[in-house]
């Protein structure tokens, strides 16, 4: 495979071939512009193209011990509009199955991402399971994950606040991140939002919202009550965005998102104090400049959750604290564009949470894109 400065600067003729067809198939009343629309699909398929280039000999991307990027990255390709049987797609989903495991999980033996890896190739198979190939594969993974959720299973009772949460796999306790994914995973198994395992885990995604109200008594709640999220209240509690003086967990953007998102699926409406927190706090903080309260860290985690969230709510326009209307999807994708190397990638200058990989930082520039897709 060519190395990523060897990458073909020009797009191939498959690539134009499906640029067409997404064409024909956008809604008449789009909220993008066609100028808008077209600058989506060049900049998705640049990235496509990336990825279809950097994919290793074996099928994988970046390395073996960490599947999640491989099956983040097929996500990404399938939900780009790649086909299931692209041979670069159908190599990756081919080598994804040799993660799956006998007690049903999907993830490199050694890992301590048990949750996690299952998760995203739980995505990475739903979206190429048109043909029903994947329903076993995806049914054991979703027996797996719910077997990993913190609940009665592992002795714990409703008011712990691990309660209904999901961590990595191992034996760390849980956070909002990897519940997130718990939920969506779920939801693609086909999981309904009164799913038992569902419910659960709103009640730790509730207790880690900066707001004091009978879903969350914790002794966070009432420190900050902004309504933003934050990591995790297990465990002592943490915040990726660190703590104020006294002790009250800071909130951020890609946890905001991310909850709110988690309530929507949870079938929370939005005339309920948590959603309408939620949203107050992202109406102060509507950025696209950086991850509010985390700077760059985590800032194509952040594209995704908040593209995620922002289609879940149903909003073609969203309007900041100051009056402000957005149109979240050309914002987005005017951003994403500026971001974008030459060679089709995306990266972020700032290490953490293996953002620095192109592959990964690609997979979820690509992933929020799709949701600005008018046909979504």
């Amino acid at each position: 495979m060519p190395t990523f400065n060897q990458i073909p600067r020009t797009i191939s003729a498959w690539i134009l071939l499906w640029m067409a067809c997404v064409g024909t198939s956008q809604a008449a009343d789009s909220p993008l512009t066609a100028d808008r629309q077209q600058e989506l699909k060049k900049i998705q398929m640049q990235g496509v193209n990336f990825l279809k280039n950097s994919q290793l000999e074996d099928g994988l991307w970046t390395t073996e011990t960490v599947p999640g990027i491989s099956a983040l990255v097929t996500t990404a390709l399938l939900e780009s509009g790649v086909p299931a049987s692209d041979p670069v797609v159908a190599k990756a989903l081919k080598r994804l199955e040799g993660y799956v495991q006998k007690d049903g999980g999907i993830y490199y033996e050694k890992s301590n991402h048990r949750n996690y890896e299952t998760c995203i190739s739980i995505m990475a198979f739903h979206a190429a399971n048109k043909d029903g190939r994947y329903n076993s594969t995806i049914k054991n993974a979703e027996k797996f994950l719910r077997g990993l959720q913190w609940d009665e299973g592992e002795g714990i009772e409703s008011s712990d606040t691990a309660y209904g949460g999901a961590g990595y796999g191992g034996h760390s306790r849980p956070d909002l991140s990897n519940t997130q994914f718990l939920i969506e995973a779920l939801k693609k198994a086909g999981a309904k939002a009164d799913d038992p395992a569902i419910q659960k885990a709103l009640v730790f995604v509730s207790r880690t919202q900066n707001l004091e109200s009978e879903y969350n008594t914790t002794p966070f709640a009432s420190k900050i009550d902004d309504g933003g999220f934050y990591y995790t209240p297990a465990a002592g509690g943490t915040s990726q965005a660190g703590k104020t003086p006294d002790d009250g967990l800071r909130s951020y953007g890609s946890m905001t998102y991310a909850g709110l998102k988690s309530m929507i699926y949870a079938g929370v409406n939005e005339d309920d104090k948590r959603v309408k927190a939620a949203n107050e706090w992202i109406r102060r903080h509507y950025t696209l400049k950086e991850n509010p309260g985390m700077e760059l860290m985590g800032l194509f985690y952040y594209f995704h959750t908040f593209a995620k969230a922002l289609d879940a709510m149903k909003v073609d326009q969203f309007k900041d604290a100051e009056g402000t209307q957005h149109n979240w999807r050309a914002e987005l994708i005017e951003q994403l564009a500026s971001l974008q190397q030459e060679n089709g990638s995306w990266s972020n200058k700032q290490k953490r949470w293996y953002e620095s990989d192109p592959n990964l930082a690609t997979a979820y520039a690509l992933l929020a894109l799709s949701y600005c897709q008018p046909a979504k």
